[in-house]
């Protein structure tokens, strides 16, 4: 069975996270993406490191499978004509340059290429997108955490502003670039016409407030820091086990919490104390709460405890290392672990593809590329004669 992209051709000329991490997942999904780098330099994400393995950047290797590298320096005529020609046969063309001002001079700017190009899907990954006051600056992944508000509530209570550890602006603004372009070509389909779509990170990562933006905007209520905690439902959070382990434990419904009582065996004691007899009366009397429950769950190891949520059918969950993560039996059976074969590394793993669909299976077909290491068939594909290869 064909991957749903196997005819669509993606050049991609962004570097870091948010544009590789698209165009790998369009490259998933079979469409044939061609990472345009700069010659001897490549993406900078090929120096973000340690760890390195064989001299290839672990960071650059996780998000760039599926791709052909062709470098290319675009400001000389040469290079000018070889992009324009490579233009001419894609479908989508992926670009995080956020200077307006400097795609116009080098002929790349939105409106031209979609003039010279009408079915182009041009996407444009930026800090802050093309309109706005802070259009044009830089964009980093800390930058849109910190602007768009999610830091203020992530830590621990009492404690200072704090940044997820991973660079969830530059997945989030990858995911819906991912998203925005699918449904660009599905609407080529309908009118034969391209479109520009202009992507942020700060707009991506704003998304994230969801809920509690809605209590801010309705209510007029801000987040405060709860650590592991849940700002509406309680108990949802991290518990200390006898054992020293932790785990985590949910109880989202009113029948859960009946279940929950039942398994602790606090029916006569928690359930009939008056401040925890609705989800809203437990989270009004958090404190309380989590200070009793957290006494019972220190008589017994982290594993029992997990086991009798189970079997009383309650959300709850061990917390695992990344080692763990990576090992489980879960991740294992739903094949979330890809391995291709590096013409310098050897055997590389990455981390799969999750969407699963019934008939248009996940295609991985390259590892992540050397730098330049497809410039000759491409530029052979382009109608370059062999003695010109780019340079490297």
């Amino acid at each position: 069975m064909a991957a749903i992209l196997d005819s669509i051709r993606v050049v991609e000329l962004t570097e870091a996270l948010a544009g590789p991490y698209c165009a790998m997942l369009l490259g998933d999904f079979g469409a044939d993406v061609i990472k345009v780098e700069r010659p001897r330099v490549g993406d900078q994400s090929r120096g973000w490191g340690p760890p390195f393995v064989g001299g290839e950047s672990a960071y650059y290797l996780a998000t760039n499978r599926n791709k052909r590298s062709l470098t290319l320096d675009y400001d000389v005529p040469r290079g000018h004509d070889i992009l324009e020609r490579l233009l001419a046969t894609a479908d989508v063309f992926l670009i995080n340059q956020p200077v307006l001002a400097s795609l116009e001079k080098r002929g790349l700017a939105p409106q031209t290429l979609c003039a010279k190009f009408p079915r182009l899907v041009y996407c444009s990954i930026t800090g802050y997108g093309f309109s706005g006051p802070k259009a044009g600056r830089p964009g980093y992944d800390i930058l849109a955490q910190a602007e768009a508000g999610v830091m203020s509530f992530t830590g621990e209570p009492g404690g200072g502003p704090m940044r997820f550890p991973i660079a969830i602006a530059d997945m989030t603004c990858g995911m819906y670039a991912t998203m925005g372009i699918l449904g660009a070509l599905f609407a080529r389909e309908k009118t034969g016409q391209g479109q520009f779509i202009d992507m942020a990170l700060f707009d991506s990562q704003l998304t994230w407030l969801a809920n509690v933006g809605s209590s801010y905007l309705n209510a007029g209520q801000s987040p405060q820091r709860l650590g592991n905690a849940h700002p509406s439902i309680v108990p949802y959070q991290v518990f200390r086990a006898g054992d020293g382990r932790h785990f985590v434990a949910g109880v989202g419904t009113e029948a859960q919490w009946k279940r929950f009582l039942e398994m602790l065996g606090e029916e006569e004691n928690l359930g009939r104390d008056a401040r925890f007899s609705s989800n809203a009366l437990r989270t009004e009397n958090r404190a309380a709460l989590i200070e009793k429950l957290q006494l019972r769950f220190a008589e017994a190891p982290a594993a029992d405890w997990l086991a009798r949520l189970a079997a009383a059918e309650i959300p709850g969950a061990p917390i695992n290392t990344v080692a763990e993560a990576l090992s489980d039996a879960q991740t294992l059976a739903r094949g979330l672990i890809v391995q291709l074969e590096h013409p310098a590394l050897g055997a590389v793993k990455t981390i799969a593809n999750p969407v699963h669909f019934s008939n248009s299976p996940i295609s991985y077909r390259y590892p992540p590329p050397l730098l330049g290491e497809h410039n000759r068939e491409i530029l052979r594909s382009l109608g370059y004669p062999d003695e010109e290869p780019e340079e490297k």
